[in-house]
């Protein structure tokens, strides 16, 4: 299981810039492109309250959960 990242297809569908979006929510390219390519490990939630504000969404537009398949076997 993963959690996939859409927020490239959030910021092309309200086209907003990498750049621009970082400048409105105050965070750096450099740590706003590790979320954005799924790299990152975490985020905080008033990050992410940020980028729904400023892209008018909901983080369920921007997070999505991935099943990979796998399987949790209980001893």
């Amino acid at each position: 299981m993963s959690i996939k990242v859409n927020l490239d297809m959030m910021m092309l569908k309200k086209g907003i810039s990498l750049k621009d979006l970082a400048n409105e929510i105050s965070i750096t390219n450099s740590n706003l492109s590790v979320l954005k390519t799924g790299k990152a490990k975490a985020i905080r939630f008033s990050t992410l309250n940020d980028i729904c504000k400023a892209l008018d969404c909901q983080p369920g537009d921007i997070l999505e959960y991935v099943d990979d398949g796998e399987t949790t076997e209980i001893l």
